[in-house]
Parts: C-alpha cells; structure tokens; sequence
C-alpha cells in the first residue's frame, strides 16, 4: 500500500499518521500515554516515549534509512537467525526480517482506561526468504504502544517439514550513561562471553554494570531484567516470555569505531538488553506449529 491508502485504510485522525522518510513509510504515533515512531522497513519501532519520560529508545544519528539496510538502533526484529548465518549457507547479518517491508494488518486504539495503540504486523516468504531457503513460514508481529511497550512476536511454520528458527528483539534502551547504569536480574547466571573466544562464564552475584567492550548470550534464561539508569534517574524494566535467551550488549569506544552508521561517541548513549533464542535456544516448529515471543517494557522512577 502506498501513504494515501494506509492513510485511508488505518489512518486515526490525531492519534497515528503515515509519511514517507527517506523512501521508507512510518507511523507517527501520538497518544496522551505515548509517542512512537514505527518503520514498515522492519516493522521497525524507533521511537517509544511515555508522557513526562525522555525518549526510551535510542536511534543512531548515522542510522541508513534504505531499503535493503538495517536501521541502527530502534527494535530491530532479528529472524529468523541471530547474528550471522550458522548453518553454511550465506545470508545477511541477523536474518532477512529487518531489512524487509512488513505489511501492516490492523490498527486500533484498545477500549478502556488505558490510552494503548496496536498495530499488527505481518511478513510472508518473499523472493529474497526463498533465496535464503525459507518459503514455508508466516510472521505476526504485534506492537501496543502506550505506558508500557509490547512487542509480540509469532512464527509459524507453513511447510511439512520441521522448521528451525532463532529470534530477537534487539532493543537498544537509551540510557543517560551506560557506565553509571546498572542491569539487575542476571545475578549469577551463566552466560557465554563472546568478545573472549565464547568463553562459558558466570555473572556477579550483585548488579551488572559495564566496564568495557559487552556481548553476553545467557541462555536458558527467562528472568526479567531491571536497567537502573542513574544518570536518567529512572529504571526501565523488561519483562518477556517465550524467550530463553538473554542477550547483552555494547560496543563501547573501540567497537563503536567499527560500527560504520553509529556515531564513534554514541555507545555511553545506550545498552541493549534483547529477549531472544539463539543456539541452543534455538525454535524447531514442527508443521503448522506456532511460538510466541514476547517483550514487555516500562519506565518508573528511580
């Protein structure tokens, strides 16, 4: 669909919009709990912002805003692989999911109370899916913006044989100062160092806070998570289910300089907290099986 026709088709008179940015259709969502900001491009959330909080999600300034690039920052859907291709064959960094149009199925506000918008989102096999091997699956993907933030994600497999599959929502949370942040909920978990050979290691028994170069997968971990973020003085929380896998992540200074669309001084911007299942986590759906993976995130005072 074009603007004209998500405009006409989904459209909410002062509550969601539709513009073209660089080519690329987003959403403009403005309610009295919320604003946001949604990508088809990935149905890629980029903006989340509870009334009286200063923006949630952090977005890179040198962000490629392409058809066929990954947009820096935001909630990048990771699908359906995790980081790069593990099974031999070529295909892009974390999947094709983020660097394809998504199509937008449903909007509404949700009666009640609260002031909530949900947006569904869907993905069928496409020509680049089936280049990659994947021509049998179905994607939802379910946004409700509002105070809290929800993010749901289901696959389904469509083929007749088993369908193996690993996921994200790689959520890059924008803190006041990663160094003055500390991450509460994986007190003593085993998790895999991979900026030190995959090396198997068990976290501090106290908060977690970051002194360097970050990229921890702790698996067959469902806990939530709490970010203490000090210098913002508020704590952002991340509640989820179906996911077996944590992922922690930040680049620093010496990784942020490799990193071609993220500004060399952005990293004590943001951390990335992601709900996940990767390798061993992993997701084998068997013919007309589905999984559903979901993230819940707030904000609250310090």
């Amino acid at each position: 669909m074009d603007i004209t026709q998500l405009e006409d088709n989904f459209g909410i008179p002062g509550r969601l919009a539709f513009e073209d940015h660089n080519g690329l259709i987003r959403m403009q969502v403005h309610l009295d709990s919320a604003a946001a900001i949604i990508y088809l491009h990935g149905a890629h959330v980029t903006h989340w912002q509870p009334a009286g909080q200063a923006p949630v999600i952090f977005l890179s300034d040198k962000s490629e805003f392409a058809a066929g690039k990954p947009i820096r920052g935001g909630v990048p859907i990771c699908f359906p692989w995790f980081g790069p291709r593990s099974d031999g064959h070529a295909g892009p960094s974390h999947g094709f999911a983020r660097i394809q149009d998504w199509e937008l199925a449903f909007a509404a506000l949700i009666p009640g109370e609260t002031d909530q918008l949900l947006l569904t989102f869907t993905l069928a096999p496409t020509d680049l899916s089936r280049s990659l091997g994947f021509d049998h699956f179905r994607a939802v993907y379910e946004v409700i913006v509002g105070a809290e933030l929800t993010l749901r994600l289901t696959v389904a497999n469509m083929g007749e044989t088993p369908l193996r599959i690993e996921e994200a929502l790689h959520s890059y949370f924008a803190v006041g100062d990663v160094q003055r942040t500390q991450i509460i909920g994986l007190e003593s978990a085993a998790y895999i160092d991979k900026t030190d050979g995959m090396r198997q290691k068990i976290a501090p028994a106290g908060p977690l806070t970051l002194t360097g170069e970050t990229d921890r997968v702790f698996p067959s971990n469902t806990a939530a998570v709490t970010i203490h973020d000090e210098a913002n003085g508020r704590v952002i929380g991340v509640e989820k289910t179906g996911s077996a896998t944590t992922v922690v992540w930040n680049p620093w200074s010496d990784g942020a300089a490799r990193i071609g669309d993220l500004p060399d001084d952005a990293w004590p911007g943001f951390l990335c907290v992601e709900a996940a299942n990767t390798a061993a986590d992993a997701i084998t759906l068997a013919q007309g099986e589905t999984h559903t993976m979901q993230a819940v995130v707030t904000v609250s005072a310090a």
